[in-house]
């Protein structure tokens, strides 16, 4: 009686994947991607409670929270933006290195949430670019997560040769 090897066969395939460059480079990225927490107000201790053992981002590979922007490549801006930060939003932002990518958390650095004022800046888009946003106020741990799978999504599909910017 013959037997046949349901799966995987490593005999057969000499243990040898063939892959793209590109695919390689963004599974690679995708699955290591350190936040940085750019915790403004509120929406700061859901951010908090997603690092946590109970919904535990270090699943998604996000669990290296880095406080510093030339160590991180991912910034989550959880909370209103004033005109006053604003300007340190935009410094860290820069002092990121490429590739870095950005996620909205809550309806305040959304679009300014409920605050409608002359401090309040309606949306955190209008000085840098943002990824994903996450809807809520405040936004649950969950919605976070499931922020980061479509930024990992998001990541995986990048071409590596276009992350290099041109400077015109």
């Amino acid at each position: 009686m013959q037997v046949t090897e349901i799966g995987h066969n490593s005999k057969v395939e000499g243990g040898v994947i063939h892959t793209q460059l590109d695919t390689a480079i963004g599974w690679c990225r995708k699955n290591s991607l350190w936040p940085m927490p750019m915790g403004l107000a509120c929406c700061a201790i859901e951010l908090m409670a997603a690092g946590a053992s109970r919904f535990d981002i270090s699943r998604f590979g996000s669990e290296v929270m880095r406080f510093s922007p030339r160590q991180s490549d991912v910034m989550i801006v959880a909370g209103t933006v004033t005109y006053k930060m604003a300007t340190v939003v935009r410094r860290i932002y820069e002092q990121m290195t490429e590739p870095k990518w950005v996620i909205a958390m809550g309806a305040c650095a959304s679009t300014g949430g409920m605050y409608r004022s002359y401090a309040v800046l309606q949306g955190v888009d209008n000085i840098i670019p943002v990824d994903v946003y996450v809807a809520g106020c405040p936004p649950r741990p969950e919605a976070l997560l499931d922020a980061m799978i479509k930024l990992q999504a998001q990541v995986a599909k990048e071409p590596a040769l276009s992350l290099q910017k041109r400077v015109a």
